[in-house]
């Protein structure tokens, strides 16, 4: 007896170890859809043969099926297919209140995208921020999804990190803590009063959780495509890494100057709440001004998340000479225009949208603008490599060019700069933060070099 117990006991070895490896997955499907509710459109949902199906209609907003319960970190898997026609999307970690927007549904969207843009996988804050993380520089990420066929998306949300693959290839990889919790939804997209996009339908199915062991089951941490952090003044461990600074702690104004006078302003700009703010009001005679670097840069990659106020004008300045030039040209070089388009006049001034947000300051008007308006915080990137520049905003592209080319001589020969000598020709120098006398908030200040 004692021989055959032993013998059982091993033979029972290779089934114990598979329960204990068993990954603990939640179905989030089950017969019914009696876990789930929809908000916001009128859309219609069903659920045949473990797939969930949703259909366009017209005259409504988006429609969302969501979970009852909510969800802070874990890893989400599904299937889904959807029309070639239509856009849609998973919410993870969203709310519906009574009091944002008379509870419209808003946070994190996983983006599923058929366009020629090809931004599935991308991060989109529904209903709020717009795009965190698109895919323009994650080429890869951009061939994941199989238009028109079933695909497999993977979501990891831990802690700060949201990450996502489609059919095993790595999509986003996003740092933010706006909202740490809350409902899964699946979106049908309006299509307005479009009635040749009636009726196209968006499919689901295998769409489990697991809430438990994450950090057995997460995916290890892979540098294959970008990585962006939205979180305040701090640098990720990836991006320290590939050689990012912080040009502003959160606390104090080290590394900061007035352009004119070397010294940091004794009033009009102030440090709260992890911002570094332009407060008109608290301006006295001698106080605010444009402030600059105390270092300099040539080729780099800069960082600022910015907010302005209705009706606010200010602007983020690059190959700024302040030993060189004194007075007034003390702050003259290439700017990143901030404006509020709609409210401020000087956005109707000079040539057609030059002085408009995220363009060439009255040099070059952007394209593919994504603008969150006044009160609302966007990112600016200036990226400067040679003689080559771009600006980009909320993550698209406004603004390209090269210096020193007959393209670059005929714009600044049309603009109000054509007087200065030598107008952005220097190849390195400071970078500025403009006084236009409205308030504007700073934060996230930050670059690595080339």
């Amino acid at each position: 007896m004692k021989r055959s117990g032993l013998i059982l006991a091993i033979l029972m070895l290779p089934l114990l170890t598979v329960c204990s490896d068993k990954e603990p997955w939640t179905n989030l499907l089950k017969k019914d859809l009696s876990a789930w509710e929809q908000l916001n459109g009128t859309a219609p949902f069903k659920l045949e043969d473990g797939i969930v199906t949703g259909t366009t209609v017209t005259s409504s907003p988006n429609s969302f099926l969501c979970t009852k319960e909510k969800y802070g970190d874990f890893i989400l898997e599904f299937e889904t297919w959807f029309d070639p026609q239509m856009n849609s999307g998973v919410q993870i970690r969203s709310e519906s209140r009574a009091d944002y927007q008379n509870g419209r549904v808003h946070g994190y969207q996983v983006e599923m995208d058929p366009s020629p843009r090809a931004w599935s996988g991308g991060i989109y804050d529904e209903a709020r921020r717009g795009w965190l993380y698109t895919l323009d520089k994650n080429p890869g990420g951009k061939k994941a999804l199989k238009v028109g066929e079933w695909n497999q998306y993977r979501v990891e949300a831990t802690g700060n990190s949201i990450r996502t693959w489609i059919n095993g290839i790595p999509c986003a990889d996003l740092l933010d803590d706006m909202t740490p919790s809350g409902f899964i939804a699946l979106q049908v997209h309006s299509i307005g009063n479009d009635s040749t996009r009636a009726g196209l339908e968006v499919k689901w199915r295998n769409i489990r959780i697991m809430t438990e062991e994450l950090d057995k089951y997460r995916h290890p941490d892979t540098k294959d495509i970008p990585q962006t952090n939205y979180l305040s003044n701090v640098l990720s461990d990836r991006e320290a890494e590939e050689g990012w600074k912080l040009l502003f702690d959160g606390k104090t104004a080290a590394g900061w100057i007035n352009a004119k006078t070397g010294n940091f302003p004794e009033n009009g700009w102030e440090i709260t709440d992890g911002t570094l703010t332009l407060n008109p009001e608290a301006k006295q005679p001698g106080g605010g001004g444009d402030i600059v670097t105390t270092e300099k840069f040539r080729n780099f990659e800069l960082s600022v998340d910015f907010k302005y106020s209705m009706g606010g004008n200010s602007g983020i300045k690059y190959f700024i000479d302040t030993e060189k030039e004194k007075g007034t040209l003390a702050s003259i070089g290439c700017e990143y225009q901030i404006l509020d388009d709609r409210n401020h006049p000087d956005a109707l001034l000079g040539m057609p949208g030059t002085r408009t947000l995220a363009g060439l300051y009255d040099l070059i008007a952007p394209k593919n603008k994504r603008d969150n308006g006044f009160d609302q915080w966007s990112r600016a990137v200036i990226i400067v490599n040679g003689n080559k520049v771009q600006h980009w905003l909320n993550g698209f592209l406004t603004v390209e060019y090269e210096k020193g080319t007959d393209a670059w001589k005929e714009v600044v020969a049309a603009s109000k700069f054509s007087k200065i000598k030598g107008f952005a020709e220097t190849e390195e120098g400071r970078i500025l933060l403009q006084d236009h006398g409205n308030r504007v908030w700073f934060k996230n200040i930050k670059i690595r070099e080339f």
